[in-house]
C-alpha cells in the first residue's frame, strides 16, 4: 500500500504519496486546502509527476535505435511506487530508478530523486535526474499541480487571475484530437502579463507556452492571498483544467507533446533533454502562499 508522508512548518503542510511521489494535499496554517482533492467526477489527479515524457507521443510509442516502445501519455513515473529515502519534519525525498518494468517502455538507466521541503510558507520541490547509463539519456520532465479554483480566501472564481512575471506576447500552442501539437501557433490569450482564466479557454485542452518569457507566475484574486509559483529551471508551461472544473493546473514543463506528424527518434524530438552519461540535471518548483500582489 502507498504511504502518505506529511511535512510541515507552522505556515504550511504537505502530504505526499509514495505512489507517484504525488503531492496529495497542501494546506495553509488554518488547514485550508490549496490543492485539488482529486475528485474523480472531474479528474482523479492532484499533482502528478510527468516523466520520461510530457504529454503524448504519436501512437503512444517512442522510437529508440529504430525500435518502438509503448509509452503512455505523461510517462510512467506518476503510476510507479517510489522509494522513500529521506524523511524529517519538514523534508522528504523519494526515488525512482530504472528496472525491468521501466525498461520495457523506456530502455534507459536513470535515477530520479524528488525532494519536497517546507520552509515558512514555501514548498520547494527539487527533482534531480541522473543518467546512470553509458549513453545519452533523452528525457522530458514536468510538474502538474492542480490548485483550488477558487482559492479558499473568499473571492469568486471569475475574479482570479494568472499574472506572469513578464509580458507574454508570443503565440501559444494547442493540441489536436490525438494530443499532439498542432503545427500552427495561435494568438496568446494573455493580455500583457495577465491571463483571466475561463472555462472556454480550455475547450481546446491545455494552453501551452513554448516560447515563455517568465519563470514565475502569481495565481489568485487581486486583493486576496495568492500563490507565487516559481520554476527557474523549466522553459515551458501548460495551463489546463477540464472545462468548468473547480481547479486550475499550472504546469511547469521541460518538454512537450510530439508535434503532429513527428515520427523520428526520441533523442531528436523537439524539446527533449539529452543528458550525457554520468551527469545530472535539476528541475525546481517553489510554491509560496501569502502575497496579495505578485512579487
Amino acid at each position: 500500500m502507498p504511504e502518505i508522508v506529511r511535512i510541515a512548518s507552522p505556515a504550511l503542510s504537505a502530504d505526499i504519496s509514495t505512489l507517484g511521489a504525488e503531492l496529495q494535499a497542501l494546506r495553509d496554517e488554518a488547514g485550508r486546502d490549496l490543492l485539488w482533492d482529486g475528485d474523480p467526477a472531474w479528474w482523479a489527479g492532484r499533482a502528478p509527476i510527468l516523466f520520461p515524457i510530457v504529454g503524448a507521443v504519436a501512437h503512444d510509442e517512442i522510437r529508440v535505435g529504430g525500435h518502438a516502445y509503448r509509452l503512455a501519455k505523461h510517462g510512467f513515473a506518476r503510476r510507479a511506487e517510489w522509494q522513500l529515502v529521506e524523511r524529517t519534519e519538514a523534508c522528504a525525498t523519494f526515488r525512482l530508478e530504472d528496472g525491468a518494468a521501466t525498461r520495457e517502455a523506456y530502455p534507459f538507466a536513470f535515477r530520479l530523486d524528488l525532494r519536497f521541503s517546507i520552509e515558512g510558507a514555501t514548498l520547494t520541490v527539487v527533482a534531480m535526474l541522473t543518467n546512470s547509463g553509458t549513453t545519452d539519456l533523452p528525457a522530458s520532465f514536468g510538474f502538474h499541480p492542480a490548485f483550488r479554483w477558487p482559492l479558499p480566501y473568499g473571492a469568486a472564481k471569475e475574479d482570479h487571475r494568472v499574472i506572469f512575471a513578464a509580458p507574454e506576447p508570443a503565440p501559444i500552442r494547442r493540441l489536436d484530437s490525438a494530443g499532439l501539437l498542432r503545427p500552427t501557433p495561435e494568438p496568446t490569450p494573455v493580455a500583457g502579463d495577465m491571463l483571466a482564466p475561463d472555462a472556454s479557454l480550455f475547450e481546446d485542452d491545455a494552453i501551452i507556452f513554448d516560447r515563455l518569457a517568465s519563470r514565475s507566475i502569481w495565481f489568485g484574486a487581486p486583493g486576496t492571498r495568492g500563490l507565487d509559483i516559481a520554476f527557474p529551471d523549466m522553459p515551458e508551461l501548460g495551463i489546463w483544467q477540464k472545462p468548468g472544473a473547480p481547479y486550475l493546473c499550472i504546469e511547469p514543463w521541460a518538454g512537450f507533446a510530439d508535434p503532429a506528424g513527428y515520427s523520428g527518434e526520441l533523442r531528436d524530438k523537439p524539446g527533449i533533454l539529452r543528458l550525457p552519461a554520468g551527469s545530472s540535471h535539476q528541475f525546481l518548483m517553489k510554491i509560496t502562499l501569502g502575497s496579495e500582489t505578485p512579487q
